[in-house]
């Protein structure tokens, strides 16, 4: 009778252990569809890349997708990761308005929705957003102009111009509000002067974060506005942004001795701008890392699929038209000439001979 009530106990506990490697082996296998806007800006690249790499350590299978910033594109991504049946959805979306009838069947799925960087607008049926502070980007950004224009010193008045993110994309209005709240004071006193008039996320967005409509409009700015005047910083939002207005100073005779290049700002820390800030072309750019990104975004998915708690720090800022969305916000990093090799290079983000 005892080695009766043995052999039970045995098969019950292998039953036991055969349950619990197919729920890990279930876990192990859930795959999370990830889609990024554009494979143009490296940062995206990379973005995806470091999302790919922290949710294969976890155990998840993972369906990477770029839409080459082509909204029906992105669209179909979305539409075919929730058919095939991704248990979580990590969206950085190039227009955040577009996409509520997809997520309203990916919520009937009881799939969780994470907008990754860029809120995603107008659907109750976003569940959290990690991103980093984007207020906070747009204040380091005003700061660093401050600080290369001798502001703070009493020095001016300046000539600036301003340039705006994608309207499409809600981070643009926060970047703006952010430095508009360091710049404003500047301009009501007189101390920065926007010869164009141009203010206003309205006159001076620029569509799709495209370098090359940033230089179309800083050409325009400098042949209608600068004929006779010298323009002292520029005010850009990212590095492609940075590089097409630079494309368009160098074009009309800045970056020499007698017409040094404006103060300009960035965003994203990307090779390219931190080789013309090397050169002295660009002021600063801002970097956020997204390694870190990856892991808050990663901890997100584990948690919601285990049925825990998410870990969020920000339940106010974020509304989305429909709902305020919980939110993850990290500490974005200045970056200029003096530390750039400190913050990016011994910190791993990049290696030194990138930049040689």
């Amino acid at each position: 009778m005892m080695k009766l009530k043995t052999t039970f106990l045995a098969l019950a506990l292998a039953g036991a252990a055969t349950m619990a490697a197919g729920v890990t082996a279930s876990a192990q296998k859930a795959t999370v569809g990830i889609a990024m806007p554009t494979k143009s800006s490296a940062r995206w690249i990379d973005d995806g890349n470091n999302m790919v790499k922290v949710l294969k350590e976890r155990g998840y299978n993972t369906d990477l997708q770029y839409a080459e910033d082509d909204i029906p594109n992105q669209l179909s991504q979305v539409e075919n990761m929730v058919t095939k049946g991704a248990k979580a959805l990590v969206i950085a979306a190039i227009d955040g308005t577009t996409l509520s009838d997809v997520l309203k069947q990916a919520k009937a799925k009881g799939i969780t929705v994470i907008a990754y960087d860029r809120l995603i607008r107008g659907t109750p049926n976003v569940d959290y957003y990690a991103t980093f502070d984007n207020f906070q980007v747009g204040v380091l950004q005003a700061e660093s102009i401050v600080q290369g224009l001798g502001l703070k010193d009493g020095k001016g008045p300046f000539n600036i111009e301003l340039f705006g993110g994608s309207p499409d994309d809600n981070n643009a209005y926060f970047f703006y509000n952010g430095a508009m709240s360091v710049l404003k004071p500047y301009i009501d006193s007189g101390k920065l002067v926007v010869v164009s008039g141009q203010m206003g996320m309205d006159k001076v967005a620029t569509l799709r974060w495209d370098g090359a409509t940033a230089q179309a409009r800083m050409d325009n700015l400098l042949s209608a506005y600068y004929g006779n005047k010298k323009i002292n910083a520029v005010l850009s939002p990212y590095d492609g942004i940075s590089i097409g207005i630079i494309s368009s100073l160098k074009g009309v005779g800045y970056g020499s001795a007698d017409q040094p290049m404006p103060v300009i700002s960035g965003q994203d820390a990307e090779v390219p701008s931190i080789k013309a800030m090397l050169r002295g072309d660009q002021y600063s750019t801002i970097f956020k890392d997204t390694r870190d990104l990856a892991k808050v975004t990663a901890d997100m998915v584990d948690a919601a699929l285990a049925g825990k708690e998410v870990t969020v720090n920000d339940t106010k800022t974020y509304e989305n038209g429909v709902k305020t969305v919980p939110s993850y916000l990290l500490k974005p990093v200045v970056v200029y000439k003096d530390n750039w090799e400190k913050t990016l290079v011994d910190s791993g983000y990049y290696k030194k001979a990138q930049f040689q």
